[in-house]
């Protein structure tokens, strides 16, 4: 099934779980999950094919361990990896829709190779201008983890310690749907383009 993209009803399933997150109202919607959006992120799963094999998370909360949690979850994710352990995830909620790659948290040869990179003038300004020029875009750039201060060996006063703190690097964008626009917000083109999978 080609991707069309999600339509105004799979917004509506999410906006009326964040209103009645339980049993009977998942019970009551289930077959509008099943194709307008777990069958959506599916069929978007399926163009995104040369990013990798990408897993869908569950949509039920472990509420075993955690008091007060919702038993479901108020979006549907997908994360992939591609050779080379660059990380693509992509979510949909009654928000929008999130897209990411990136290296969200590097093992520490990674993270020790990265940091040499950054810390070199030439490398590391190369860079700092790929962040600056993502920032612009409308990127936010991001990490699972960024130290407090300095890493060991580098100076507070580093000229790129914003970058040197974090523990990996990723980048998302996002979009809100658009109502009234098209009976579906979202295109391939506009997942992989505008707020799309960044390569």
């Amino acid at each position: 099934m080609a991707f069309t993209g999600f339509s105004a009803d799979a917004v509506a399933f999410y906006e009326g779980l964040a209103a009645d997150n339980s049993k009977t109202y998942w019970q009551a919607h289930k077959a509008i999950y099943d194709t307008e959006v777990k069958g959506a992120m599916l069929a978007l799963l399926g163009e995104l094919a040369d990013f990798g094999t990408f897993h869908v998370f569950r949509p039920y909360n472990d509420v075993r361990f955690a008091k007060g949690r919702p038993p479901y979850k108020e979006q549907i994710g997908a994360v992939g990896e591609s050779e080379g352990g660059a990380v693509h995830y992509v979510a949909f909620s009654a928000n929008g829709l999130i897209a990411g790659s990136g290296y969200y948290h590097m093992a520490n040869d990674q993270l020790e190779r990265f940091r040499e990179a950054v810390d070199d003038e030439h490398r590391g300004a190369e860079v700092a201008a790929l962040c600056t020029a993502m920032e612009k875009k409308g990127y936010s750039l991001s990490a699972m983890d960024e130290l407090k201060t300095a890493p060991r060996g580098y100076a507070k006063d580093h000229p790129r310690i914003a970058i040197l703190r974090r523990k990996g690097l990723s980048r998302r964008s996002s979009g809100r749907p658009r109502r009234g626009c098209t009976p579906r917000p979202w295109s391939s083109a506009s997942v992989t383009r505008g707020t799309g999978l960044p390569r």
